[in-house]
């Protein structure tokens, strides 16, 4: 690769990262149906024909968008997992991770007001599945392995905590008050406990005599 090629690849990839940056900026500010091609390429200091050198248009750029930040909560949630060893402990602490990164105001208007609006339910649900909802599934497939939780079919356990949480952050943002995250924690961690397997009984020994028919 001669010098020449090489400052040109990093010109290109300087501007993406820049198309990137404040497209993220004044969608999460302004929303995805306020947000027009000439407002972003003013303030990425770039010529249209620049932004679309690398996306097809808004929707491609936000589509771009969309999936850093989701790769980004998704990036959270497995560095607070990977912070435990038992499988419980790493289920719980990248939950409530999710929830603590999805409270941001630009993480919420992108990945969870404008995201399915913008791609539709099937679309989002694929690039959220690549990311913090792949780390869920793999903390639940976990957990049957190691017989934490009893054995159960994980993927619709998945998407229905997924959407409980999901649900919950945006509550979280709508509300905003100081005390909220721990009451939705306490909420959802009263869902996640009953998941658990506890020790049980053994069951009475049949009497002296009579058969233990089923």
């Amino acid at each position: 690769m001669t010098r020449d090629t090489g400052a040109r690849a990093e010109q290109r990839a300087r501007t993406r990262r820049t198309l990137l940056r404040e497209g993220r900026r004044l969608f999460a500010e302004h929303g995805y149906a306020g947000v027009g091609l000439a407002g972003i390429v003013d303030a990425a200091q770039v010529t249209k024909g620049a932004l679309y050198h690398h996306f097809d248009g808004k929707a491609d750029l936000f589509r771009a968008v969309l999936a850093q930040t989701q790769e980004e909560v998704g990036a959270a949630v497995a560095a607070a997992a990977d912070a435990h060893t038992h499988p419980w402990d790493q289920l719980t602490a990248g939950c409530r991770a999710f929830l603590t990164a999805s409270t941001a105001p630009d993480v919420r208007r992108i990945m969870l007001v404008d995201g399915p609006a913008v791609l539709g339910w099937r679309e989002w649900r694929a690039l959220d599945e690549a990311s913090s909802a792949h780390h869920l599934t793999e903390s639940l497939t976990a957990l049957v392995d190691a017989g934490v939780i009893s054995p159960r079919p994980v993927a619709p356990l998945a998407h229905l905590l997924s959407g409980a949480m999901n649900e919950a952050a945006l509550w979280l943002a709508d509300t905003g008050g100081d005390g909220d995250l721990e009451e939705v924690w306490t909420a959802l961690a009263g869902l996640l406990e009953p998941l658990r397997r506890t020790s049980r009984a053994r069951p009475a020994e049949p009497e002296r005599g009579r058969p233990s028919g089923r």
